[in-house]
């Protein structure tokens, strides 16, 4: 085999073109629309900053002023109380939902896909105002034996206060979305592992809290991280029921000072930072249950760095 300038071509010289080759640097081509896009979204944030700060309707004195104070700071305590309380039960009964979904009986399996149907099907802001309303369908909650007098007999207003209804409704409806998440991750988990488990003489219980669950959190957390950011955010809706979250707050604010765009600034703001914290939590967990599944796309970075330096040398 010889070269181009008819020289022949030994193995040492075919690995030396090959490291040159590897050693030279790469070029990388930055399309025309791309750089043009990237010119507009910086036009477009220099405006945005640039109005935040000359436009008086804003009146940032009037947001410093309300952002710490005591009703907002209420608030804000109602809306943490609502999203952790409503989280965790949404998770248990999620748990309970997606466990029974694949259940061997059809009438549990069948029980369970119609609440998430019904419950996933429905805005949440009428299940809020439907359960807040409970007292015009059933003026009185009894528990007891059928055709028998009834052994507990409370009036459904007294019982189902716009706490409670808020409690409830948002548990329920989380619940259905966190089934459908917590029976992907199982799902997601080949039934080979559950055999081979039973095969070596695991039991049920042993299969699943040492092969199932560990495996299955890598795939449930992610998207359960982005349900309570979304819960965070629904429990505004519970100020359509007198509610004292953080949005009624400042509405009760502006409906007197009638200073509508500070206040609802105050809000996102306080929106926003929660959120911030929810996400940084949420990446950490990601990191902690991700451990020894691959690697991330920052390792991924790392490693091609230090290759391309290695070629260099």
């Amino acid at each position: 085999m010889t070269s181009a300038v008819g020289q022949p071509v030994t193995a040492r010289s075919l690995v030396a073109d090959l490291k040159e080759m590897a050693a030279a640097p790469v070029t990388k081509r930055r399309p025309v629309l791309t750089r043009i896009a990237a010119a507009g979204v910086i036009l477009v944030a220099i405006a945005i900053v640039y109005s935040l700060f000359t436009t008086e309707g804003f009146e940032w004195d009037v947001v410093g002023q309300y952002l710490f104070s005591a009703p907002v700071l209420q608030g804000v305590q109602m809306t943490l109380v609502l999203t952790v309380v409503c989280m965790a039960l949404g998770i248990v009964l999620g748990t309970v939902l997606a466990v029974v979904a694949n259940s061997t009986n059809p009438i549990l399996r069948w029980a369970a896909r119609v609440y998430i149907w019904v419950f996933r099907g429905t805005p949440l802001l009428v299940q809020l105002i439907f359960l807040y309303n409970l007292g015009a369908l059933f003026p009185r909650i009894e528990l007891g034996v059928p055709f028998l007098d009834p052994l507990v007999s409370l009036e459904t207003n007294a019982v189902i206060t716009a706490w409670m209804a808020a409690v409830v409704g948002l548990s329920l409806n989380e619940a259905a979305y966190m089934s459908e998440v917590i029976r992907g991750g199982f799902l997601a988990i080949s039934p080979a592992q559950r055999e081979a488990a039973q095969a070596l003489g695991m039991t049920r219980g042993q299969v699943f809290f040492r092969i199932v669950l560990p495996q299955a959190l890598r795939v449930i957390i992610p998207p359960t991280g982005n349900q309570m950011i979304m819960l965070l955010k629904y429990t505004s809706l519970v100020s359509v029921i007198a509610l004292h979250d953080l949005l009624y707050s400042v509405q009760s604010v502006y409906t007197q000072t009638f200073q509508v765009i500070p206040l609802l600034l105050v809000a996102s703001i306080w929106y926003l930072a929660i959120t911030t914290v929810l996400t940084v939590g949420q990446s950490w967990v990601e990191r902690h249950f991700g451990r020894g599944y691959g690697e991330t796309q920052q390792a991924q970075k790392r490693r091609l760095r230090a290759r391309e330096k290695g070629a260099r040398l």
